[in-house]
């Protein structure tokens, strides 16, 4: 492990390596001489879907004994135990800043020749190449699920008002103004727990930016100055349709404003679907694309790999690990998945597309997508709440200071980085 390229991504659960030593990477006894291997995801909302996939494969292979762990805090665990070298054998991730530290750090197994890619949609491995640091040879995660994030929409609101999906930037003002007009709040927002900023940001950022503006900003070609102002002031944009202090409320509060009909639209993504449909199971929803500009073909659906599968470089029964993999791609268990989470496989085949995106699926069936730009942030960095801040602040040069602040920040939370990029470019 090149343990010195870990920085500060180890140095917040330091004084918690001694936290979660009970029980981690314990062997179970009902391996009976099994070839054991151990898995590891970070989605404990999906904890009931896996615990049916761990019982099935060990009820179906008589060579191979699976454990699958969902704790709550999996990455602050999967941490812990890589300081102490206690690594699962495959971990279930998603595609985002961990993953390239991970894959920086030289933990990941190359599962080039794991024969299940060659089922996986191209523009999803394409996700993750671009969250290498600087190009590799190489695949290093299995993409499973995709996420779709845009505007959540009230279906009978707008068919009982006959109000249209917008397909640019303006007509989006005008349905707010539309639907303001008509004593009904456009919007509802949760920025009190500040991630949900991140939201309205990406969504809008996926139509307005090239998908690999951090790597040309780390390799010294422009500045996110040169490209964000743009998000920014269009995500403020939308404070004047939402409710009046949209900071004093938190992601579960919007949820429930939105599933108790409070508002006729909601920036998020899929994933606020389960918690909507907990205040309100019968609520139909629908979900449209983000049109952040006035050109309607410039339109892209906001998808990044929400969970995807990697076997760790120590990992001693690559074979049995690949066998787990199978299984997991089958076409039964990639059903089995999507009906209890509502995602997006990240697999060929005919697979239903969930009822609530049903407006997005000539965007995620023809690959017209593009991932998260938060995914390339440094947590440290901790954009979302540069982002609130903004938001906040009324004076006439608030997107100058954010933006200057923006691009201090980022050299000060990834000189390595950007060192590593640049010394990449100068020796191609």
């Amino acid at each position: 492990m090149k343990k010195k390229q870990w920085g500060v991504l180890f140095l917040i659960i330091a004084i918690a390596a001694g936290m979660f030593l009970t029980g981690c990477g314990n062997k179970d006894t009902k391996a009976d001489g099994k070839t054991v291997i151990e898995m590891v995801q970070y989605k404990p909302e999906a904890v009931n879907v896996f615990a049916e996939f761990e019982k099935e494969f060990n009820q179906t292979h008589d060579d191979i004994y699976l454990k699958i762990d969902s704790p709550n805090d999996a990455m602050t665990i999967l941490k812990t135990r890589f300081i102490r070298e206690d690594n699962p054998d495959i971990i279930g991730i998603g595609g985002d800043i961990n993953y390239s530290n991970f894959l920086d750090a030289e933990m990941l197994m190359d599962v080039s020749d794991f024969d299940g890619l060659a089922d996986i949609k191209e523009k999803y491995l394409q996700t993750n190449k671009e969250l290498e640091y600087v190009p590799m040879e190489g695949v290093y995660a299995v993409p499973y699920m995709a996420n779709a994030a845009g505007i959540l929409f009230n279906r009978e609101m707008f068919k009982e008002h006959k109000w249209k999906i917008p397909t640019t930037w303006d007509e989006l003002i005008a349905l707010c103004e539309k639907i303001k007009s008509e004593d009904i709040l456009p919007m509802y927002f949760g920025f009190k727990d500040s991630w949900t900023t991140l939201a309205p940001w990406n969504a809008i950022a996926v139509d307005l930016c090239e998908p690999d503006l951090t790597y040309q900003v780390n390799s010294g070609k422009t500045k996110f100055s040169e490209h964000y102002a743009e998000v920014a002031e269009k995500e403020k944009a939308l404070l004047p349709y939402a409710q009046k202090n949209p900071v004093a409320q938190s992601y579960n509060d919007a949820c429930t404003a939105f599933a108790r009909g409070e508002s006729a639209m909601y920036v998020i993504g899929n994933y606020a679907i389960p918690q909507i449909r907990s205040v309100n199971p019968d609520m139909n929803i629908g979900s449209f694309v983000f049109p952040a500009s006035n050109d309607p073909e410039k339109n892209i659906l906001n998808s990044g790999n929400d969970l995807m599968f990697c076997v760790m470089n120590t990992c001693e029964n690559k074979e049995a690990a690949y066998e787990v993999l199978r299984y997991m791609l089958s076409d039964e268990s990639v059903r089995k998945y999507l009906a209890d989470q509502s995602a997006v496989p990240c697999k060929e085949g005919d697979f239903p597309i969930v009822p609530e995106l049903e407006e997005m699926r000539h965007y995620i069936e023809n690959g017209l997508i593009a991932d998260y730009q938060d995914h390339h942030y440094p947590s440290e960095m901790a954009v979302d709440a540069l982002i609130q801040t903004y938001l906040l602040d009324n004076s006439e040069n608030a997107t100058d200071k954010f933006m200057k602040k923006f691009d201090k920040e980022w050299v000060r939370y990834n000189r390595d980085i950007i060192a590593k990029v640049q010394k990449y470019e100068e020796g191609k």
